[in-house]
């Protein structure tokens, strides 16, 4: 091998495309431009976003970011906080009362988080699929 016999691959390098070039090239007269038109003239392009005067999609949306407005609704409770409950049938209201979940909280769900010793009734409070097993392998139950 010498290097002045070293080329690149074949088809490796493509010839650049030369628009305008006459009707022969086949990119001749309107160079690829379509007719007529502002993305046909020079110097005709606007900034990104533009559309036509109408008021762009990125200013006609409120610049708030997005935070749920259900986001404290729903309140997690781990298996330890029910193991230190005093009581063995439990609800929101119970969790309330012993301050394991906030006052403004809607509902409740139970998630696989610590151990479960007793055997716990939960009543209208959701709960994890593991935490499930969990609360079931205790002698627990869900209602």
């Amino acid at each position: 091998m010498r290097l002045n016999t070293i080329k690149p691959a074949a088809g490796s390098n493509k010839p650049r495309r030369r628009v305008g070039r006459g009707i022969g090239s086949g990119l001749g007269k309107t160079a690829g431009r379509g007719h007529k038109g502002q993305k046909a003239r020079s110097g005709g392009f606007h900034k990104v976003g533009f559309e036509g005067g109408q008021m762009p999609l990125q200013r006609r949306l409120p610049k708030r970011g997005f935070v749920s407005r259900s986001r404290n609704d729903t309140a997690e409770v781990r298996l330890s906080d029910l193991d230190r409950l005093p009581v063995t049938d439990i609800d929101l209201i119970v969790l309330k009362a012993a301050g394991v979940v906030p006052e403004s909280a809607k509902a409740a769900k139970v998630i696989r988080t610590g151990k479960l010793a007793k055997a716990v009734k939960l009543v209208g409070i959701a709960a994890t699929a593991g935490a499930k097993a969990a609360i079931e392998a205790a002698g627990g139950s869900l209602a």
